[in-house]
């Protein structure tokens, strides 16, 4: 058998026809999640039932230090478990109580699941469900899985905000309200509140919401629109309870911002000539912002590897707003519905990849020879020590990016690794 036309085989895909691979892939598990959330919940707990392994990589990923009181730890499951000699559910029960009682800030209890309580078949629904009983009205207790067997980090998130969807209560009565739904930083949150008010929108609410004691009612008066454009599963389970979706490109950059908010805008009626009066500031500081860095990027040809599944969005906003050449989206999962906005405004001829067989694609990512490439951590170093310059995908979920105010330290994360290499070959 003849070995494939790698390059042949990245050019000849689109946004109508993806590549599609499914081999060897790198991402991180979704328990990495809980490190934007643990943030974002003011008064949850995360309490992972996993290996010593699943506690170690979530201290390394976020940085805690052993005296440090984070809002999430790890239930470890250890040989008398695994032997038999210890009832995991009685264990589990005491671990929780142990942790209530110490700390009586805690309102949700999150249990979340992992590789090994998946494997071996531990029903954390079962658990929740039980301890809800024991602490409720005072704490509820939710669960979900952040494992990473086959699944990317994001889906740790979409996951959670499912289980939140399904404890959300129901009206049938209520106004037609506006639902944002995707962990975003507080500060772009803060700024799309103002605006929101500005247009004159009163009854909307967030989802994370900073509290749990926050969290909404939902039904078929509900307008939601996705913040992040990975959480397929929760907006499935918001249609389910009736929500309804407001179609749009994620809030990335000065172009997709207004984009979203002028398809909430138009929803909830707002006139043109207020729209263009609140947000016409914004827009004029974002692209005076973004041009700041155009220079660094503009003509950039830019391979996206599969990681995060914000990767059409992150292309969209440097093709259309830095004009960097885009040579391959690579992303995990291709959500038609969420991405279409973000396709519409791409060139048709734009290689698109679904999913991952990292070897293959790595050669294809060679032949190619882009001047950035944007890809997991694993992946970065080894292009690094190649003499590639490269940018760390799961910044974008670390660092605020959403909204106008944001939009130049969008484009400056990467022109930072471009202007970096240039600066080095300089002082050689």
């Amino acid at each position: 058998m003849s070995a494939p036309d790698l390059k042949s085989a990245a050019c000849g895909s689109s946004a109508a026809e993806p590549l599609r691979q499914r081999g060897q892939h790198e991402v991180f598990c979704g328990l990495t999640s809980i490190i934007w959330l643990h943030r974002k919940m003011q008064d949850a707990f995360f309490l992972i039932v996993g290996s010593r392994t699943c506690a170690h990589l979530m201290q390394s990923a976020a940085g805690v230090m052993i005296f440090a009181e984070p809002r999430f730890g790890t239930a470890i499951i250890d040989e008398r478990d695994l032997a038999g000699m210890a009832d995991m559910h009685e264990e589990l029960d005491r671990v929780v109580d142990r942790l209530l009682s110490r700390r009586p800030d805690i309102r949700m209890l999150v249990l979340v699941g992992s590789c090994p309580s998946e494997v071996i078949k531990l029903d954390l629904d079962r658990a929740a469900q039980r301890l809800n009983k024991v602490h409720a009205p005072d704490r509820r207790v939710l669960s979900y899985s952040g494992s990473g067997i086959e699944t990317t980090f994001t889906q740790g998130e979409d996951n959670f905000l499912t289980a939140l969807v399904r404890d959300m209560p129901q009206t049938e009565t209520a106004p037609t309200s506006l639902l944002v739904v995707g962990a975003m930083s507080d500060i772009a949150e803060d700024q799309f509140e103002r605006i929101f008010r500005s247009l004159g929108l009163e009854d909307f609410a967030f989802l994370p919401a900073r509290r749990s004691t926050e969290i909404p009612s939902i039904g078929p008066d509900t307008r939601y629109i996705l913040a992040q454009p990975y959480l397929g599963t929760t907006a499935s389970e918001l249609e389910r309870r009736g929500a309804q979706r407001i179609e749009a490109p994620m809030p990335l950059g000065e172009e997709g911002t207004t984009a979203w908010l002028r398809a909430i805008a138009d929803t909830f009626g707002v006139e043109t000539e207020r729209f263009d009066a609140i947000t016409g500031p914004g827009r004029e500081r974002a692209k005076k912002a973004v041009a700041h860095y155009r220079n660094a990027l503009e003509g950039k040809r830019i391979f996206l590897f599969p990681d995060s599944q914000l990767e059409p969005s992150i292309a969209r906003f440097l093709h259309r707003e830095t004009g960097a050449d885009i040579v391959e989206i690579g992303t995990p999962f291709l959500h038609r519905r969420h991405t279409q906005p973000e396709f519409d405004l791409l060139p048709d001829t734009v290689a698109v990849s679904e999913g991952q067989d990292v070897d293959m694609q790595i050669e294809r990512c060679r032949a190619a020879d882009p001047d950035l490439i944007i890809c997991g951590m694993g992946l970065g170093n080894p292009f690094e020590a190649e003499g590639r310059s490269t940018k760390w995908s799961i910044e974008l979920v670390f660092s605020p990016i959403h909204g106008y105010e944001q939009a130049g330290d969008l484009a400056e994360l990467f022109a930072r690794p471009l202007l970096r290499r240039a600066a080095l070959e300089v002082a050689v």
